[in-house]
């Protein structure tokens, strides 16, 4: 079976900021994301705990590193001044390629 290298980008944040990542995404025509709720503790104390609009949320998104520059670029200066936000990229193999 062979693997093909692609890109994960991770992103957390609050639930707030769900939308306007999502929003940055289909304006980059990447289409395939998954995102679920999460908490945790940081910078910003506990978070997930109590009110809706205080959860986090960990969105991945798998993709080619041909829009991963571009997309973490506009997040970065369109979102850190106001979300609380966390931003990783990892190396990861896929084995179905044309989905990304």
């Amino acid at each position: 079976m062979k693997l093909y290298p692609v890109k994960l980008l991770t992103v957390t944040c609050e639930i707030l900021a769900q939308k306007n990542i999502i929003e940055i995404l289909n304006k980059h025509n990447v289409t395939g994301y998954t995102s679920y709720e999460v908490d945790g503790n940081g910078a910003r104390g506990i978070r997930g705990q109590g009110l809706k609009n205080e959860k986090n949320v960990k969105v991945e998104i798998i993709m080619r590193e041909e829009k991963l520059q571009i997309v973490v670029e506009e997040i970065s200066r369109t979102m850190f001044a106001d979300f609380a936000i966390v931003l990783y990229v990892s190396d990861v193999e896929v084995v179905r390629t044309e989905k990304f």
